[in-house]
């Protein structure tokens, strides 16, 4: 499991992306797309469109982190209707465990 002590916040990009993006891609998403910096110790998170497979890219001191979940059973709760939200590090969690996120998130 990814370590949120230290993160400083938590982007998730709404709708769908194309997972087979390596990290510089989802460095680009994070900065045109979103509008956020890369570099910024945050988590960028990112949805297929199966809702079966989520990238979680990283930046933590110098150097990027690219996670990779896969469900098998079931589909992940995956908000599709703005373009980006910012979620707590307890959203966060229960996203990776299944739940669905909260319609009252802050966005921007």
């Amino acid at each position: 499991m990814i370590d949120l002590n230290d993160v400083k916040n938590i982007y998730v990009a709404c709708g769908y992306t194309d997972l087979r993006k390596g990290i510089d891609g989802y460095a680009s998403i994070a900065d045109g797309k979103l509008k956020l910096n890369p570099f910024d110790n945050a988590l960028f998170i990112f949805c297929n469109r199966a809702k079966n497979k989520i990238k979680i890219l990283h930046y933590e001191a110098g150097s990027f982190w690219l996670y990779y979940k896969r469900v098998e059973k079931t589909k992940i709760n995956w908000p599709i209707s703005q373009v980006g939200i910012e979620i707590t590090k307890n959203q966060v969690k229960g996203l990776l465990r299944g739940l669905k996120l909260e319609n009252h998130i802050r966005s921007w």
